[in-house]
């Protein structure tokens, strides 16, 4: 008599369990609170990024002021006040994302994608809060404003805020898009400091691009962080490079890009 061997077909990762929502709020908010938590916990990124924002605003700023020229008849630490906060939101928001490597060194990562959560909710989670500590620290420089004759009004804050919130959100979504595919923590770190640095400096979050040679404009018309720096500083200073329109615009769908792209890649990587 023949046999029939029945050979099983491969096992594919599941982007959504069944019985689990794909977006699922519960699961977005403890994941949201776990890492705040975290955050509250360990002042480390808290105290570092003030002093961060004291060197390159009090140590760097004071020095170059009279060495660039800036457009609009503003200071220099006027100019320079919202690239602070885009450096305090960029270095936070993809700091955040390192809790997925070190989630699933000690198998808390493990745990929760075995509960019946859709991949989706996780990623959502960890976006909103690496955006909201980072938001935090952004939100904190606000405290120096005093210092360089800066006085926002409640709005403008709110509105800085809000701003900071959003970009955060798309820089986060690009740090999980690398986190989910980096097995250490020195390969993440390395990868983080060539994406940071370039997207930081060519943001005109230092110093004024509109005389900048025509390579190094196009470079900064292509990075979505130049939108988020430049509707920073038309809110706080009046100084506007595209348009408050087009800022919004491109810092949006910036944060809805990254999130769903790294919604997408999460679902499809193996976890062990």
């Amino acid at each position: 008599m023949a046999t029939i061997d029945i050979v099983p077909a491969p096992v594919r990762p599941q982007t959504r369990r069944r019985g689990a929502r794909l977006i699922d709020l519960e699961a977005i908010n403890m994941l949201w609170q776990r890492d705040l938590t975290r955050f509250w916990r360990d002042h480390t990124q808290l105290y570092g990024s003030l002093a961060r924002t004291v060197v390159w605003l009090f140590i760097f700023g004071l020095g170059l002021r009279g060495s660039v020229h800036v457009p609009g008849g503003l200071s220099y630490l006027t100019f320079v006040f919202p690239g602070m906060m885009a450096m305090a939101v960029i270095f936070s928001s993809f700091q955040s994302a390192i809790s997925i490597i070190f989630d699933r060194e000690f198998g808390f990562l493990k745990e929760i994608l075995v509960a019946p959560i859709s991949r989706a909710s996780i990623v959502i989670g960890k976006a909103v809060a690496g955006a909201t500590i980072a938001t935090l620290q952004g939100t904190l420089i606000f405290v120096f404003a005093p210092f360089i004759g800066l006085r926002p009004s409640p709005l403008i804050i709110l509105a800085s805020i809000g701003t900071m919130f959003v970009s955060a959100l798309g820089l986060t979504g690009i740090g999980i898009l690398i986190a989910a595919r980096m097995r250490t923590f020195e390969g993440f770190g390395t990868i983080n400091n060539f994406i940071i640095l370039p997207v930081y400096f060519l943001s005109g979050a230092q110093f004024p691009i509109d005389h900048a040679p025509l390579l190094l404009r196009v470079l900064a018309a292509i990075n979505p962080l130049s939108y988020g720096v430049d509707l920073l500083r038309g809110l706080q200073d009046g100084f506007w490079n595209y348009g408050p329109a087009l800022d919004l615009a491109v810092v949006c769908a910036f944060a809805v890009v990254m999130v769903g792209a790294a919604a997408v890649v999460f679902a499809h990587e193996e976890y062990s």
